[in-house]
């Protein structure tokens, strides 16, 4: 006679996410830095800034596209060891967001500042018209 185990879908799921991506599936992921993006808006000014570490001024590019602010950081480092024949130590970091802007920004006078890896895009916003107000007259 044999013994009766209840089937457990999620038990087999489990295991399989323990088999690839260990018991703590998130571990891999903490030791990655991800660049934050804060996005505020203060005194009729719309403020994005972009936490960018590690990147200097040349790396960083800032444009407006089809309504958009687009901002992308891209750094490359090679380094070659000459004691070594063949060995080239290579690393890259990337960076990209966009931003929708409102209708009222003013992109002609975006202004855009690094300092201590803190990248901060101000877009002046043109303050929308005052609603017209009819008045009613009387028959």
């Amino acid at each position: 006679m044999s013994s009766l185990v209840r089937w457990d879908p999620f038990a087999e799921l489990s295991a399989l996410q323990k088999q690839f991506l260990g018991d703590d599936w998130l571990s891999p992921l903490k030791g990655i830095n991800v660049p934050t993006t804060d996005v505020y808006s203060k005194d009729d000014t719309l403020v994005v800034e972009a936490h960018l570490p590690n990147f200097d001024q040349k790396d960083i590019n800032i444009q407006v596209e089809d309504g958009a602010l687009v901002v992308s950081a891209e750094r490359h480092e090679k380094d070659e060891d000459k004691s070594k024949q063949y060995v080239v130590r290579e690393s890259s970091s990337s960076f990209y967001r966009r931003i929708a802007l409102p209708k009222q920004a003013d992109a002609d006078r975006i202004d855009a500042h690094l300092e201590d890896g803190v990248l901060k895009v101000k877009v002046p916003l043109t303050p929308l018209p005052e609603p017209k107000r009819i008045a009613i007259s009387a028959k």
